[in-house]
């Protein structure tokens, strides 16, 4: 069975961006980038809510078009509308039923893209398997948590960890 793997980087104090979406003081360690943008080949399938999608035009995504040109793209939104969509990007209706499907009929696991509130929504309702954490040794403070406002309170098993020169790790959970 395929899984929804949450795979996001955080600061020490639970924001996966600062204020206004600031990612600023992440470490872009080259090594590091490299395992992640490896990493991702190994999905086909990506969700995300709108805002994640929408953070993407700051770095040159043009609306409609996929961020990952080799990944199925399902942007869950009640808003958001773009005439001109590729084959590769639909916008979808918040729905377990919907969210459920698209896993069971991926080729790969799926790759939840960006948090906040669509992560804390799937967290709330049991959707997430597993977090891939690439935990920062930042404190921003304020701004996006990882899972937006959820009050979900689980218990999960560190699986993997890797770290990196400046104190940056990777860390695998099992949240199921």
């Amino acid at each position: 069975m395929n899984k929804i793997i949450y795979y996001v980087a955080s600061s020490l104090d639970g924001f996966i961006s600062g204020i206004n979406s600031d990612v600023s003081k992440f470490i872009p360690h080259a090594e590091a980038v490299e395992k992640y943008q490896s990493d991702l080949l190994n999905f086909k399938t990506t969700i995300m809510g709108r805002k994640t999608y929408e953070f993407g035009y700051r770095f040159g995504l043009e609306p409609g078009q996929p961020a990952y040109a080799h990944m199925e793209h399902h942007i869950f939104s009640k808003t958001l509308q773009i005439e001109a969509l590729s084959d590769q990007v639909h916008i979808e209706r918040v729905s377990i039923a919907r969210i459920r499907e698209i896993v069971a009929i991926s080729e790969t696991d799926v790759y939840l893209c960006g948090g906040g509130q669509f992560a804390g929504w799937l967290l709330d309702n049991g959707l997430i398997d597993q977090l891939k954490l690439k935990l920062n040794p930042i404190v921003l403070g304020e701004g996006i948590r990882l899972f937006g406002n959820s009050k979900t309170s689980l218990v999960v098993k560190l699986i993997e960890k890797e770290s990196f020169d400046g104190g940056l790790q990777f860390l695998t959970y099992d949240l199921k």
